[in-house]
């Protein structure tokens, strides 16, 4: 099973016997959420999930996404009519930031069939899609969160592996150098790490490259041997996108989710600056 599917094959599932369950995670950085969007037309039978309120904890010393709780994660997925043995696509309206965010959520506490629709909500109305504004009160949902399914970093394994293995950094390029920081504590980034922005892990069209793009991409950020992949960003979202390009690449990757708003927010820390890890 691929981690993506496209908007004619999302049409086929949907029409099909064992439809999907729909999430749909629209959101904006620093922003209001975007319900009233969800509220103004989405893809038929989606369920809209806040992912500031509903896929991350409270900002703090773990970052300003951190993990949510996982029985109150369990329980907003059981809400949205989640069941473990039912197909899950998750959707956005960007670049799948938001949407990577549900789909490694999930992966990570065991839901073993989830896809984000690539290209998210442009894809599904670029191919002749319709939009609801009705909004779908699902059957409970029966699914029961286990973590650990998937690699998860904490600060100081994340440090260990950009010495060891290959630590990539999902924020633009500015950001990595230090030459710019709009919002942590201080601009750079973990030393030893090496950047590798999201923005070039799609086409113009928001979809992701070809899969042999990505390896090759990939592969000349050094991440194409045995040595173990790991992925941070700002708060744990948009590194979620670059963990689900190298899935789609064949590249097992861990996330370190509290990433650089909870590495820079200890003085302790060391941080590198300039275009070299």
């Amino acid at each position: 099973m691929t981690a993506i599917i496209s908007a004619a094959e999302l049409s086929d599932a949907l029409a099909g016997p064992r439809p999907p369950v729909l999430l749909d995670i629209r959101w904006q950085l620093a922003g209001p959420n975007l319900r009233p969007e969800y509220e103004a037309g989405h893809v038929p039978g989606a369920v809209y999930v806040d992912l500031d309120r509903e896929l991350a904890g409270p900002a703090g010393s773990g970052g300003r996404h951190p993990l949510p709780d996982v029985e109150e994660f369990g329980a907003v997925m059981r809400r949205a009519g989640v069941t473990s043995g039912r197909p899950v696509v998750v959707y956005d309206g960007g670049l799948g930031w938001a949407a990577a965010r549900a789909w490694w959520l999930l992966r990570w506490t065991g839901h073993e069939d989830v896809r984000v629709l690539d290209g998210g909500l442009a894809a599904w109305t670029a191919a002749g899609g319709e939009l609801s504004t009705d909004e779908p009160v699902p059957a409970e949902g029966d699914f029961r969160p286990k973590p650990g399914a998937v690699g998860l970093l904490t600060a100081d394994e994340a440090a260990e592996l950009a010495g060891e293995g290959v630590l990539l950094d999902a924020r633009a390029g500015e950001r990595y150098r230090g030459d710019v920081e709009p919002i942590d504590r201080v601009g750079g980034h973990i030393p030893g790490a090496v950047s590798a922005p999201t923005t070039e892990n799609v086409g113009p069209d928001g979809r992701f490259l070809p899969a042999p793009e990505l390896r090759a991409r990939f592969a000349a950020l050094g991440a194409a041997d045995a040595r173990p992949v790991g992925v941070y960003c700002g708060s744990g979202v948009s590194g979620a996108q670059q963990v689900l390009a190298l899935e789609i690449a064949g590249i097992p990757a861990a996330l370190y989710a509290g990433s650089w708003s909870e590495w820079s927010s200890d003085p302790a820390r060391p941080v590198a600056t300039g275009p070299k890890p």
